[in-house]
Order: structure tokens, then C-alpha cells, then sequence
């Protein structure tokens, strides 16, 4: 059954539905990324066009597993590519240094200390972020998306507040000890 054809009335009330959404929002420096992110597959596109066309000049394209490898890259760049685009097209950034800075807010930098039943407590730093932004980083600040349970059980408490978040291993409770 093919696809429905986009028109411009579902088009622009899909438009209208993203923009709503509230994960939609991005740091600048989530943005920086997510950019580079997208010209570094732009890069890559050439070379892998490049590496199709030789592999079909070898002939029988039936049973060339160069050739299809190629053009299954391809399709993985372009997809990931249509991605990118699509959530650059709707995100809207943010900029934390304009937020009031005496509650935990989007792009803030928390310190946490989890209270453990019984136990030694656990200290975290986190930056609380848009889902487009969660990545690895080499400073121990672990992402934390704000649409996340714990990241909206956070935003608006304050230092020395407590929350408690409900997760699959049970409620968790945590003390503010730090917001940047």
C-alpha cells in the first residue's frame, strides 16, 4: 500500500504538532554538535558514492558484496542525514546562560547526592538536556534528557530541595547540592 501523499494541509498541521512537542528544544551547544554531526556524513557521502561506482565497474552486480555494502551505506547516510535535517527544521535552541540560574532549569549543570536506604549516599554532576544532545562525554557530566523522569522530577527544585523519582528499580530520592 503506498505511502499517503503529503499535502499542505497534514503537512503543515504535522509542522504545527512538532512545534508543540516539548522535547523539541536544544542547547547551542547541542546544536554545535548535532551540525557537525551532519556535515561529517555530508563529508562521507562522496566517498561512498565513489566506492558504488567502483564496485559496479567489476562487473556483476548480482553477487558483488562490495557494491551492496556501498549502497547500504548510502541508504544508512541519507537516512541519517533526512534525521538530522528534520529535527535541525524544528529544534528550537536554547540559550541556559538567559535562564534564572536559582532553580534547575533546561541546560543546567546539577550536582546530586541519591540517598540509598541504609547505604553510603551517591554523588552525581549531570547536565540536564534535550534528547537530540544525549552523547558521550569524557568529563564524568552525565546527559540527562529533561523530558526524561528524572529530569522533569528536577526542574524547578532548588538547592538543599529533595525529589523523589519512580523508576523500574524502585523510587529513588535525590538532594539538590549544586545548580550552575
Amino acid at each position: 500500500m503506498p505511502a499517503p501523499k503529503k499535502t499542505a494541509s497534514n503537512q503543515s498541521s504535522a509542522d504545527a504538532n512538532a512545534k508543540k512537542q516539548p522535547d523539541n528544544y536544544i542547547t547551542i551547544e547541542g546544536m554545535q554538535l548535532l551540525q557537525k554531526k551532519r556535515q561529517t556524513l555530508l563529508e562521507e557521502r562522496p566517498q561512498v558514492i565513489e566506492q558504488i561506482q567502483t564496485a559496479r565497474e567489476m562487473g556483476d552486480l548480482s553477487e558483488n558484496a562490495e557494491y551492496h555494502a556501498a549502497r547500504e551505506r548510502q541508504r544508512n547516510l541519507d537516512r541519517e542525514l533526512g534525521y538530522i535535517d528534520d529535527r535541525i527544521a524544528i529544534l528550537k535552541v536554547i540559550d541556559p546562560a538567559k535562564l534564572p540560574k536559582d532553580t534547575i532549569r533546561f541546560g543546567a549543570y546539577v550536582s546530586l547526592k541519591e540517598t540509598l536506604d541504609g547505604q553510603k549516599a551517591l554523588d552525581m554532576s549531570l547536565h540536564l538536556v534535550g534528547p537530540d544532545e544525549i552523547y558521550d562525554r569524557d568529563d564524568g557530566v552525565l546527559q540527562v534528557s529533561f523530558v526524561s523522569p528524572l529530569g522533569a522530577a528536577m526542574i524547578g527544585k532548588k538547592v538543599k530541595d529533595t525529589f523523589t523519582v519512580d523508576t523500574p528499580k524502585g523510587k529513588r530520592t535525590f538532594l539538590v547540592k549544586e545548580i550552575k
